[in-house]
C-alpha cells in the first residue's frame, strides 16, 4: 500500500453560486486548486469527481467528460461517482484507488453540488423530490419531505431510546452556528443562535413533520458549493514540488454500505457506518483517543449524536451529551464540526465529504482561523454517510 497525502485543497463559499454553470463550476475547481500549489492541471494524472443531484436539478450527467476539458486533463483515467450524501468521500476513495494500483501518482477529487437557481432561489419541493430518489422506494408513500421525514423518525427513536430532551440535540446546532461564525467559507457565518431559539417554535423555526420533534434549526442548509483535494504519493509530491511537511497523510479510510432500506436495522447503531470507522482506525494504527479534530456527517442533529458515537469518542446514547458537556468544542476533548458543520457551513452535497478532509487537513496543519484552530492536534477523523446511515465513507487523517 503506497502512503497517500492531501497535496492541496480548495473551496468555493458555501452558499449560492448564482449563475455559474456545471462546466465553470468544474474547471474552476481543477484550476483553483491546482494555483493552491502553483502547478498546472497537466501535473495531474487521475480524478474523479462526485455529484448526487446533477442529472435531477442541473440536466447534466457525464461529469468526468466535463472535468476532462479542462487543458491538460484529457485522455486521463477520470471517472464520476455518486453515493448520495457520501458522494465526496466516495470521489476521494475513488482516486485513492487509482493511485493505489498505479494509475498515476497525483489524482484530484472533485465534489459540487449546486442546488439554487441563477437567482439564488430554491425550490424546496423539487429538491425534497430529488433528495427522495436516494430512499427506498417503500418508505416514500405518504412523505412529502423524504429524508428529514426518515431522519425526523431518527431523531424521535434516538430521544425515546435514550430519553434525553431535545434540547440536547438544539446544542449540536447552537455549536456549530457558533464556529460558522469564525469560518469565511461557511453558509450561515452571519447568523447567531441560542439553545431558546433552537426551541422556540415560530417564525423561520417549525416541526417540518407533523408529530415528529424535527426543527428547521435541526437541519442542514441547500446549497451551493464546490471543494476539490489534489492527492498525491511520495513520488508524487515530488513531481508536484510539494513538501512532505506541508501535507497531511490520509492514513486510514474505508467504506461499508447498509441495506437502503431503514425498516428492520437498529439505526442507533448503524453497523455499516461502525464497521466503516473502525476499519479507518485499524489501517491508520490509531484509537479514537487518539483523535482530537473531526468532522462528521450532522445532516441533521441527531446525526451530529450519532456521528460522535460511530467516532468512538461516546458511548452508545451518549453522543448528544458529549456536545451538551462541551467535549466537542474547540477547545474540548475532540474539537467536532468546528467548520461549522452541516448544519451552519451548509450541505453542497456532493462537496461535503470533500470538504470535511479539507478542513481537517487544515486544522492538523494550523491553517484555520484562531478561533476554531485545535491546538495540538496530531490526528483528525472524518464520517461521511450517504442515504438513511446507509452508505458511510470513514478516513483518519495524520499531520
Amino acid at each position: 500500500m503506497k502512503r497517500i497525502y492531501i497535496a492541496a485543497y480548495h473551496q468555493s463559499k458555501f452558499g449560492k453560486l448564482m449563475g455559474m454553470s456545471v462546466p465553470e463550476i468544474l474547471q474552476r475547481a481543477v484550476t483553483e486548486t491546482c494555483a493552491e500549489i502553483k502547478v498546472e492541471p497537466s501535473a495531474i494524472d487521475v480524478g474523479s469527481v462526485g455529484a448526487t443531484c446533477n442529472i435531477s436539478l442541473n440536466q447534466q450527467g457525464l461529469l468526468a467528460g466535463l472535468v476532462a476539458e479542462v487543458p491538460g486533463l484529457a485522455g486521463k483515467p477520470i471517472e464520476s461517482v455518486e453515493n448520495a450524501c457520501a458522494s465526496g468521500g466516495q470521489a476521494i476513495l475513488s482516486v485513492i484507488q487509482k493511485l493505489q494500483i498505479g494509475w498515476g501518482d497525483t489524482g484530484i477529487a472533485i465534489g459540487y453540488e449546486k442546488m439554487r437557481d441563477a437567482e439564488g432561489k430554491m425550490d424546496g419541493k423539487l429538491i425534497g423530490q430529488a433528495l427522495g430518489y436516494f430512499s427506498h422506494p417503500d418508505e416514500r408513500e405518504g412523505k412529502v419531505y423524504i429524508f428529514p421525514h426518515l431522519f425526523a423518525e431518527v431523531m424521535e427513536c434516538y430521544l425515546k431510546v435514550h430519553r434525553i430532551p431535545e434540547e440536547h440535540l438544539a446544542q449540536i446546532a447552537v455549536t456549530e452556528y457558533a464556529n460558522a461564525r469564525h469560518n469565511e467559507y461557511a453558509q450561515m457565518r452571519n447568523v447567531e443562535l441560542t439553545v431558546e431559539q433552537a426551541m422556540q417554535i415560530g417564525g423561520i423555526n417549525r416541526y417540518i413533520v407533523e408529530g415528529l420533534p424535527l426543527k428547521t434549526y435541526d437541519c442542514s442548509q441547500i446549497t451551493d458549493g464546490y471543494a476539490a483535494l489534489i492527492l498525491a504519493t511520495e513520488e508524487g509530491l515530488a513531481k508536484l514540488g510539494v513538501n512532505k511537511q506541508d501535507c497531511v497523510e490520509i492514513a486510514g479510510y474505508a467504506q461499508a454500505t447498509d441495506p437502503l432500506k431503514k425498516a428492520g436495522r437498529d439505526v442507533l447503531r448503524p453497523a455499516g457506518a461502525i464497521k466503516a470507522m473502525q476499519s479507518a482506525y485499524q489501517m491508520a494504527g490509531v484509537k479514537p483517543n487518539d483523535v482530537k479534530v473531526a468532522e462528521i456527517h450532522d445532516c441533521f442533529t441527531v446525526m451530529g449524536a450519532l456521528g460522535t458515537e460511530v467516532l468512538g469518542k461516546a458511548e452508545y446514547g451518549k453522543g448528544a451529551q458529549y456536545w451538551v458537556d462541551g467535549k466537542a468544542a474547540v477547545n474540548g476533548e475532540c474539537g467536532i464540526n468546528t467548520s461549522g458543520g452541516l448544519i451552519a457551513k451548509g450541505h453542497p452535497i456532493g462537496a461535503t465529504g470533500v470538504a470535511m478532509l479539507g478542513w481537517c487537513a487544515r486544522q492538523l496543519l494550523g491553517k484555520v482561523p484562531q478561533p476554531l484552530q485545535v491546538k495540538g492536534a496530531k490526528v483528525a477523523a472524518t464520517f461521511n454517510i450517504g442515504g438513511p446511515i446507509c452508505a458511510s465513507v470513514c478516513t483518519v487523517l495524520k499531520s
